[in-house]
């Protein structure tokens, strides 16, 4: 099986000139898994789009470079959400290798959003798994599905829209929202109702949100001018957790 180099393999193919050197290396394994393995490492170094390499770091589970094993995390529990029936992103996640997709959100933004939030601070960090305990990756699946469900019940107007015509499905507006779970599911999870509780800030903040027409006050931008820019993020971020 050729893992890596088909089109250079084909043209040797076909050449009249038999007194190419060619490098070749080779690896004896009928593990998909290694072959999975190393197609990410031999590309990683490689132009092979990012989020090609993420979509396929759940499926390898063998030793990865320490900023892949990173980056696996947030896209196996993005792959979740989009997948799972009961998810508010259920289908509407774009995936580099799904060429007939309908989604409407990238997979980068719910992996960028993910990622954060595993940081220190962040409320998905506390189900990670402290020296060789395994992540919890099932708590904080439950967490997102929760803050986002009831995001959706929220919004239902900007829900499932293009970027386009709704900046809550940009990245901007994904990343930000993200970084408002960190801050309302911390102060919450002790709450003797978690859901009444983020229904009810939710809907406080509803009125001051301009995700499909309007001006964001006191930051002055149209709607449709909030971009996927560090600084638009995070005047976003900070206006709404404000």
């Amino acid at each position: 099986w050729v893992v890596d180099g088909q089109q250079r393999t084909l043209a040797l193919s076909r050449t009249k000139n038999t007194d190419i050197p060619v490098p070749v290396i080779g690896f004896i394994s009928p593990d998909l898994e290694v072959q999975r393995q190393q197609f990410i490492i031999v590309n990683k170094a490689k132009p092979l789009p990012s989020r090609l390499i993420n979509e396929l770091l759940p499926e390898v589970n063998k030793s990865l470079p320490r900023d892949l094993k990173l980056r696996k995390l947030p896209s196996e529990l993005c792959n979740m959400l989009n997948v799972d029936q009961d998810s508010p992103f259920n289908d509407l996640i774009k995936r580099v290798s799904d060429e007939e997709s309908f989604g409407v959100i990238t997979d980068s933004s719910i992996e960028k959003m993910i990622q954060r939030s595993l940081k220190p601070l962040g409320i998905l960090n506390q189900y990670k798994g402290i020296g060789g305990e395994q992540n919890d990756t099932d708590g904080m699946y439950e967490v997102l599905l929760f803050y986002w469900s009831q995001v959706k019940a929220t919004f239902p107007e900007a829900w499932n829209l293009t970027p386009q015509k709704s900046r809550l499905m940009h990245s901007a507006g994904i990343r930000s929202m993200g970084v408002l779970m960190d801050q309302v599911m911390m102060r919450i999870e002790t709450s003797s109702d978690p859901a009444a509780e983020l229904k009810k800030t939710l809907h406080k903040m509803k009125p001051y949100c301009r995700w499909t027409s309007g001006t964001w006050e006191s930051l002055g931008w149209k709607w449709n001018e909030v971009q996927s820019t560090p600084s638009h993020i995070n005047k976003l971020s900070e206006y709404l957790c404000r």
